[in-house]
Protein backbone atom coordinates (compact mmCIF):
# COMPACT_ATOMS: atom_id res chain seq x y z
CA UNK A 1 0.00 0.00 0.00
CA UNK A 2 1.02 3.34 -0.91
CA UNK A 3 1.63 6.26 2.55
CA UNK A 4 0.07 8.90 3.04
CA UNK A 5 0.37 11.79 5.24
CA UNK A 6 -3.08 12.97 7.19
CA UNK A 7 -2.69 16.45 8.44
CA UNK A 8 -6.06 17.16 10.82
CA UNK A 9 -6.33 20.70 13.33
CA UNK A 10 -7.96 18.81 15.43
CA UNK A 11 -7.78 14.58 16.43
CA UNK A 12 -10.39 13.11 14.42
CA UNK A 13 -11.90 10.94 17.34
CA UNK A 14 -14.46 10.57 19.37
CA UNK A 15 -16.44 11.85 16.04
CA UNK A 16 -18.77 13.17 18.31
CA UNK A 17 -19.23 17.01 16.83
CA UNK A 18 -18.88 18.23 12.92
CA UNK A 19 -15.40 18.44 11.70
CA UNK A 20 -14.42 15.09 13.61
CA UNK A 21 -16.92 12.93 12.22
CA UNK A 22 -16.26 13.56 8.65
CA UNK A 23 -12.57 13.28 9.24
CA UNK A 24 -12.79 9.77 11.23
CA UNK A 25 -14.59 8.51 8.70
CA UNK A 26 -12.20 9.93 5.83
CA UNK A 27 -9.22 8.15 8.58
CA UNK A 28 -11.25 4.98 8.93
CA UNK A 29 -12.06 4.16 5.00
CA UNK A 30 -8.90 5.22 3.76
CA UNK A 31 -6.72 3.45 6.50
CA UNK A 32 -7.68 0.63 4.23
CA UNK A 33 -6.17 1.80 0.76
CA UNK A 34 -3.13 3.86 2.69
CA UNK A 35 -0.23 3.51 5.07
CA UNK A 36 -1.71 6.42 7.18
CA UNK A 37 0.58 8.63 9.25
CA UNK A 38 -1.78 11.35 11.18
CA UNK A 39 -0.71 14.32 12.21
CA UNK A 40 -3.02 16.30 14.26
CA UNK A 41 -3.65 18.94 17.34
CA UNK A 42 -5.25 18.01 20.64
CA UNK A 43 -7.15 21.21 21.97
CA UNK A 44 -9.24 19.68 24.77
CA UNK A 45 -7.99 17.09 27.33
CA UNK A 46 -10.60 15.15 27.61
CA UNK A 47 -9.52 13.74 24.28
CA UNK A 48 -5.59 12.80 24.88
CA UNK A 49 -8.13 9.22 26.20
CA UNK A 50 -8.65 8.69 22.58
CA UNK A 51 -5.56 8.07 21.00
CA UNK A 52 -5.25 4.39 20.87
CA UNK A 53 -8.55 4.21 18.76
CA UNK A 54 -6.20 6.45 16.25
CA UNK A 55 -3.27 4.37 16.70
CA UNK A 56 -4.85 1.10 15.93
CA UNK A 57 -5.79 2.54 12.37
CA UNK A 58 -2.61 4.07 11.43
CA UNK A 59 1.16 3.51 10.69
CA UNK A 60 2.34 6.26 12.89
CA UNK A 61 0.71 9.28 14.70
CA UNK A 62 1.78 12.65 16.19
CA UNK A 63 -0.21 14.36 18.66
CA UNK A 64 0.35 18.08 19.54
CA UNK A 65 -1.47 19.46 22.53
CA UNK A 66 -2.59 22.99 21.75
CA UNK A 67 -3.32 25.22 24.92
CA UNK A 68 -6.86 27.58 22.78
CA UNK A 69 -5.94 30.25 25.42
CA UNK A 70 -2.49 30.44 24.11
CA UNK A 71 -2.99 30.35 20.41
CA UNK A 72 -5.56 33.25 20.60
CA UNK A 73 -3.03 35.45 21.94
CA UNK A 74 -0.10 34.01 19.51
CA UNK A 75 -2.78 34.44 16.82
CA UNK A 76 -2.79 38.03 16.77
CA UNK A 77 0.79 37.74 15.10
CA UNK A 78 -1.27 37.84 11.98
CA UNK A 79 -2.01 41.32 12.67
CA UNK A 80 1.27 41.83 12.13
CA UNK A 81 1.98 39.72 8.93
CA UNK A 82 -0.84 39.77 6.98
CA UNK A 83 -2.01 36.55 7.28
CA UNK A 84 -5.19 35.03 8.73
CA UNK A 85 -5.15 34.96 12.14
CA UNK A 86 -6.00 31.37 11.79
CA UNK A 87 -2.67 29.91 10.83
CA UNK A 88 -0.17 31.67 13.67
CA UNK A 89 -3.26 30.01 15.78
CA UNK A 90 -1.93 26.40 14.33
CA UNK A 91 1.62 27.52 13.49
CA UNK A 92 3.76 24.97 15.61
CA UNK A 93 7.89 24.06 15.39
CA UNK A 94 7.79 20.64 16.40
CA UNK A 95 4.41 19.67 13.68
CA UNK A 96 6.55 21.12 11.45
CA UNK A 97 9.56 19.11 12.17
CA UNK A 98 7.43 15.93 12.30
CA UNK A 99 5.58 16.59 9.46
CA UNK A 100 9.23 17.47 7.23
CA UNK A 101 10.36 14.28 9.15
CA UNK A 102 7.84 11.95 8.07
CA UNK A 103 7.79 13.07 4.17
CA UNK A 104 11.61 12.04 4.18
CA UNK A 105 11.86 9.43 6.08
CA UNK A 106 9.06 7.23 4.33
CA UNK A 107 9.25 8.76 0.86
CA UNK A 108 5.58 10.58 1.32
CA UNK A 109 4.24 11.34 -2.07
CA UNK A 110 0.51 12.01 -1.41
CA UNK A 111 -0.99 14.29 1.78
CA UNK A 112 -4.27 15.13 2.74
CA UNK A 113 -4.88 18.23 4.34
CA UNK A 114 -7.83 18.23 6.24
CA UNK A 115 -8.91 22.25 6.66
CA UNK A 116 -7.06 24.83 5.61
CA UNK A 117 -4.94 25.67 7.97
CA UNK A 118 -2.56 22.91 7.78
CA UNK A 119 -1.54 23.37 4.82
CA UNK A 120 0.98 25.33 6.07
CA UNK A 121 3.35 22.25 7.07
CA UNK A 122 3.74 21.75 3.64
CA UNK A 123 5.75 23.97 1.94
CA UNK A 124 8.72 24.01 -1.09
CA UNK A 125 11.17 21.46 -0.36
CA UNK A 126 8.08 18.59 -0.12
CA UNK A 127 7.52 17.14 -3.58
CA UNK A 128 4.26 15.72 -2.84
CA UNK A 129 0.50 15.86 -4.47
CA UNK A 130 -1.75 17.22 -2.04
CA UNK A 131 -5.16 17.32 -2.13
CA UNK A 132 -7.04 20.02 0.43
CA UNK A 133 -10.29 19.27 1.99
CA UNK A 134 -11.81 22.96 2.93
CA UNK A 135 -14.88 21.40 4.01
CA UNK A 136 -16.46 24.84 4.27
CA UNK A 137 -15.66 28.21 2.72
CA UNK A 138 -14.34 28.92 6.44
CA UNK A 139 -13.90 32.90 4.88
CA UNK A 140 -17.53 33.24 3.94
CA UNK A 141 -18.43 32.09 7.79
CA UNK A 142 -16.20 35.10 8.96
CA UNK A 143 -18.06 37.28 6.77
CA UNK A 144 -21.05 36.21 8.64
CA UNK A 145 -19.67 36.63 11.59
CA UNK A 146 -19.07 40.13 11.06
CA UNK A 147 -22.62 41.01 9.71
CA UNK A 148 -23.55 40.42 13.44
CA UNK A 149 -20.99 42.56 15.20
CA UNK A 150 -20.47 46.11 15.35
CA UNK A 151 -17.48 48.36 15.76
CA UNK A 152 -13.71 46.48 16.49
CA UNK A 153 -15.37 42.68 16.44
CA UNK A 154 -16.91 43.45 13.17
CA UNK A 155 -13.32 44.93 11.73
CA UNK A 156 -11.18 42.07 12.97
CA UNK A 157 -13.84 39.32 12.01
CA UNK A 158 -14.29 41.01 8.64
CA UNK A 159 -10.27 41.14 8.10
CA UNK A 160 -10.10 37.54 8.73
CA UNK A 161 -12.55 37.16 5.81
CA UNK A 162 -10.94 39.05 3.44
CA UNK A 163 -7.01 37.79 4.49
CA UNK A 164 -8.70 33.97 4.15
CA UNK A 165 -10.28 33.99 1.68
CA UNK A 166 -6.87 34.97 -0.14
CA UNK A 167 -4.75 32.32 1.37
CA UNK A 168 -7.67 30.24 0.00
CA UNK A 169 -7.44 31.16 -3.32
CA UNK A 170 -3.72 30.98 -2.70
CA UNK A 171 -3.98 27.32 -1.75
CA UNK A 172 -6.29 25.74 -4.10
CA UNK A 173 -3.56 26.61 -6.92
CA UNK A 174 -1.35 24.82 -5.00
CA UNK A 175 -2.99 22.08 -4.19
CA UNK A 176 -4.36 18.49 -7.03
CA UNK A 177 -7.74 19.20 -5.92
CA UNK A 178 -9.62 20.93 -3.62
CA UNK A 179 -12.93 19.85 -2.00
CA UNK A 180 -15.43 20.72 -0.24
CA UNK A 181 -18.56 19.15 1.77
CA UNK A 182 -21.17 19.80 -0.85
CA UNK A 183 -21.59 21.00 -3.92
CA UNK A 184 -23.74 24.16 -3.04
CA UNK A 185 -20.16 24.85 -0.95
CA UNK A 186 -17.96 23.98 -3.73
CA UNK A 187 -20.01 26.31 -6.42
CA UNK A 188 -19.39 29.54 -3.71
CA UNK A 189 -15.91 28.77 -4.12
CA UNK A 190 -16.11 28.62 -8.07
CA UNK A 191 -18.40 32.03 -8.06
CA UNK A 192 -15.53 33.77 -5.25
CA UNK A 193 -12.47 31.98 -7.15
CA UNK A 194 -13.61 31.01 -11.19
CA UNK A 195 -10.03 31.14 -12.21
CA UNK A 196 -9.56 27.93 -9.51
CA UNK A 197 -13.23 26.14 -10.78
CA UNK A 198 -11.19 23.05 -13.07
CA UNK A 199 -9.64 22.29 -9.45
CA UNK A 200 -12.73 21.85 -6.91
CA UNK A 201 -14.86 20.08 -6.57
CA UNK A 202 -17.17 18.37 -3.07
CA UNK A 203 -17.51 14.73 -1.11
CA UNK A 204 -20.56 14.78 0.67
CA UNK A 205 -20.73 13.83 4.32
CA UNK A 206 -22.04 10.35 5.30
CA UNK A 207 -24.05 8.96 8.36
CA UNK A 208 -23.80 5.54 10.77
CA UNK A 209 -27.38 4.59 10.23
CA UNK A 210 -26.76 1.55 12.10
CA UNK A 211 -25.07 3.77 14.98
CA UNK A 212 -28.17 6.47 14.31
CA UNK A 213 -31.11 4.12 14.16
CA UNK A 214 -34.99 4.51 15.03
CA UNK A 215 -34.96 0.73 15.91
CA UNK A 216 -32.42 0.99 18.71
CA UNK A 217 -34.60 1.41 22.02
CA UNK A 218 -33.45 3.86 24.13
CA UNK A 219 -34.67 5.06 27.90
CA UNK A 220 -36.14 8.17 27.61
CA UNK A 221 -34.36 10.93 29.02
CA UNK A 222 -37.90 12.95 29.28
CA UNK A 223 -40.79 13.32 32.10
CA UNK A 224 -43.78 11.33 30.58
CA UNK A 225 -45.67 14.69 30.06
CA UNK A 226 -43.01 16.82 27.93
CA UNK A 227 -43.72 17.56 24.67
CA UNK A 228 -39.88 17.99 23.59
CA UNK A 229 -38.23 19.97 20.52
CA UNK A 230 -34.61 19.48 20.65
CA UNK A 231 -31.45 21.32 19.83
CA UNK A 232 -28.15 19.00 19.78
CA UNK A 233 -24.57 20.82 18.72
CA UNK A 234 -21.67 21.82 20.51
CA UNK A 235 -22.75 25.16 22.68
CA UNK A 236 -19.55 27.11 22.48
CA UNK A 237 -19.64 27.43 19.15
CA UNK A 238 -21.28 30.44 17.99
CA UNK A 239 -23.64 29.39 15.30
CA UNK A 240 -25.19 27.09 17.96
CA UNK A 241 -25.09 29.76 20.28
CA UNK A 242 -26.66 32.57 17.85
CA UNK A 243 -29.32 29.74 17.04
CA UNK A 244 -30.92 28.32 20.42
CA UNK A 245 -30.19 32.33 21.98
CA UNK A 246 -32.66 33.45 18.27
CA UNK A 247 -34.91 30.66 19.35
CA UNK A 248 -35.57 30.34 22.72
CA UNK A 249 -35.91 34.27 22.83
CA UNK A 250 -38.35 34.57 19.49
CA UNK A 251 -39.95 31.72 18.91
CA UNK A 252 -40.21 29.30 22.39
CA UNK A 253 -42.19 31.71 24.36
CA UNK A 254 -44.49 31.77 21.69
CA UNK A 255 -45.68 28.62 21.22
CA UNK A 256 -45.55 28.09 25.05
CA UNK A 257 -48.75 30.00 25.41
CA UNK A 258 -50.68 27.19 22.79
CA UNK A 259 -48.53 24.32 23.94
CA UNK A 260 -48.37 24.15 28.07
CA UNK A 261 -46.25 20.71 27.68
CA UNK A 262 -43.61 22.06 25.48
CA UNK A 263 -40.03 21.73 26.43
CA UNK A 264 -37.18 22.79 24.71
CA UNK A 265 -33.99 20.71 25.56
CA UNK A 266 -30.43 22.37 24.63
CA UNK A 267 -28.55 19.26 24.44
CA UNK A 268 -24.62 19.64 23.75
CA UNK A 269 -20.97 20.35 25.61
CA UNK A 270 -19.53 23.67 27.05
CA UNK A 271 -22.83 25.45 27.07
CA UNK A 272 -21.21 28.92 27.32
CA UNK A 273 -23.21 31.26 30.00
CA UNK A 274 -25.38 33.11 27.41
CA UNK A 275 -26.86 29.72 27.20
CA UNK A 276 -26.96 28.87 30.59
CA UNK A 277 -28.81 31.85 31.33
CA UNK A 278 -32.13 30.17 28.91
CA UNK A 279 -32.52 27.92 31.84
CA UNK A 280 -34.27 31.06 33.43
CA UNK A 281 -37.21 29.59 31.57
CA UNK A 282 -38.15 26.71 33.30
CA UNK A 283 -39.40 25.03 30.35
CA UNK A 284 -35.32 25.52 29.02
CA UNK A 285 -33.86 22.64 29.80
CA UNK A 286 -29.76 23.34 29.29
CA UNK A 287 -28.15 19.34 29.75
CA UNK A 288 -24.92 20.31 29.12
CA UNK A 289 -22.40 16.98 27.88
CA UNK A 290 -24.26 13.77 27.80
CA UNK A 291 -22.84 10.94 26.76
CA UNK A 292 -24.73 9.96 24.01
CA UNK A 293 -27.04 12.39 22.34
CA UNK A 294 -29.21 9.35 20.57
CA UNK A 295 -31.83 8.91 23.68
CA UNK A 296 -32.54 12.79 23.28
CA UNK A 297 -33.50 12.66 19.70
CA UNK A 298 -35.37 9.51 19.47
CA UNK A 299 -37.63 10.63 22.45
CA UNK A 300 -38.23 14.15 21.32
CA UNK A 301 -41.16 15.33 19.63
CA UNK A 302 -39.34 17.51 16.87
CA UNK A 303 -35.84 18.39 16.08
CA UNK A 304 -34.87 21.81 15.67
CA UNK A 305 -32.27 23.14 13.84
CA UNK A 306 -32.77 26.92 13.59
CA UNK A 307 -29.15 28.16 12.72
CA UNK A 308 -28.92 31.40 11.02
CA UNK A 309 -25.24 31.56 10.57
CA UNK A 310 -23.74 28.05 8.69
CA UNK A 311 -21.96 26.74 5.84
CA UNK A 312 -21.66 23.49 4.54
CA UNK A 313 -23.73 20.49 5.45
CA UNK A 314 -25.34 20.13 9.30
CA UNK A 315 -24.51 16.24 10.62
CA UNK A 316 -26.93 17.40 13.40
CA UNK A 317 -29.43 17.32 10.76
CA UNK A 318 -28.57 13.86 8.28
CA UNK A 319 -28.24 12.38 11.70
CA UNK A 320 -31.67 13.49 13.56
CA UNK A 321 -33.10 12.93 9.76
CA UNK A 322 -31.82 8.93 9.91
CA UNK A 323 -33.00 8.46 12.83
CA UNK A 324 -36.13 8.93 11.56
CA UNK A 325 -37.39 12.25 12.95
CA UNK A 326 -39.15 15.79 11.72
CA UNK A 327 -36.99 18.29 11.31
CA UNK A 328 -37.99 21.70 11.79
CA UNK A 329 -34.78 23.92 10.03
CA UNK A 330 -33.61 27.32 9.00
CA UNK A 331 -32.78 27.34 4.82
CA UNK A 332 -29.17 28.01 6.40
CA UNK A 333 -28.79 24.38 8.30
CA UNK A 334 -30.43 22.83 5.46
CA UNK A 335 -27.73 24.56 2.91
CA UNK A 336 -25.88 21.40 1.01
CA UNK A 337 -29.33 18.77 1.75
CA UNK A 338 -30.67 18.39 -1.46
CA UNK A 339 -34.44 19.49 -1.12
CA UNK A 340 -36.86 16.82 -1.78
CA UNK A 341 -40.78 16.91 -1.39
CA UNK A 342 -41.35 13.58 0.55
CA UNK A 343 -39.09 14.29 3.45
CA UNK A 344 -40.32 15.04 6.41
CA UNK A 345 -38.60 18.84 7.13
CA UNK A 346 -40.30 21.99 7.34
CA UNK A 347 -38.04 25.33 6.50
CA UNK A 348 -38.88 28.76 8.29
CA UNK A 349 -36.63 31.61 8.37
CA UNK A 350 -38.26 34.05 10.14
CA UNK A 351 -39.74 33.49 13.90
CA UNK A 352 -43.52 33.95 12.90
CA UNK A 353 -42.96 31.18 10.16
CA UNK A 354 -41.21 28.97 12.21
CA UNK A 355 -43.61 29.52 15.27
CA UNK A 356 -46.66 28.71 12.92
CA UNK A 357 -45.01 25.49 11.31
CA UNK A 358 -44.11 24.42 15.11
CA UNK A 359 -47.75 25.35 16.25
CA UNK A 360 -49.47 22.93 14.07
CA UNK A 361 -46.82 20.07 14.28
CA UNK A 362 -47.14 20.12 17.74
CA UNK A 363 -50.86 19.85 17.08
CA UNK A 364 -51.02 17.27 15.21
CA UNK A 365 -49.04 13.51 15.30
CA UNK A 366 -45.94 13.51 12.73
CA UNK A 367 -44.37 10.94 10.46
CA UNK A 368 -41.07 11.16 9.00
CA UNK A 369 -39.82 7.56 8.12
CA UNK A 370 -38.98 9.17 4.60
CA UNK A 371 -35.89 11.15 6.08
CA UNK A 372 -34.01 7.72 6.85
CA UNK A 373 -34.54 6.07 3.48
CA UNK A 374 -32.85 9.43 2.16
CA UNK A 375 -30.12 9.52 4.11
CA UNK A 376 -29.44 5.89 3.72
CA UNK A 377 -29.84 6.74 -0.59
CA UNK A 378 -27.31 9.74 -0.56
CA UNK A 379 -25.24 10.42 2.51
CA UNK A 380 -23.08 6.96 2.65
CA UNK A 381 -19.89 7.17 4.01
CA UNK A 382 -18.67 3.92 2.25
CA UNK A 383 -19.83 5.01 -1.13
CA UNK A 384 -18.57 9.10 -0.20
CA UNK A 385 -14.79 8.24 1.02
CA UNK A 386 -14.46 5.90 -2.48
CA UNK A 387 -14.66 9.10 -3.99
CA UNK A 388 -11.59 9.85 -2.00
CA UNK A 389 -9.73 7.17 -2.09
CA UNK A 390 -9.83 7.21 -6.13
CA UNK A 391 -8.73 10.94 -6.14
CA UNK A 392 -5.53 10.35 -4.20
CA UNK A 393 -5.06 6.90 -5.89
CA UNK A 394 -5.06 9.21 -9.16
Amino acid sequence: MENLLFLAHRIPYPPNKGDKIRSYHFLKYLAADFNVYLGTFIDDPNDWQYTDNLNALCADTYYQGLNPRHAKIKSLQGLLTGVPLSLPYYKNAAMQAWVDNTIKTHAIKKVLVFSSVMAQFINEPHVVDMIVDFVDVDSDKWRQYAEKKQGLGRWVYQREATTLLRYEQQLASRAKISLFVSEQEAALFKTLSPFLADKIGAINNGVDTDYFSPDIVFSSPYQADEDVLVFTGAMDYWANIDAVVWFAKNVFPRLEKNHPQAKFYIVGGKPTKDVQALAENNNIIVTGRVDDVRPYVAHARLVVAPLRIARGIQNKVLEAMAMGKYIVATGAAMEGIPRNEKIAVSVADDADDMVKQLDGLLATPTTASANRDFVKTLFSWEQNVQQLSALLQA
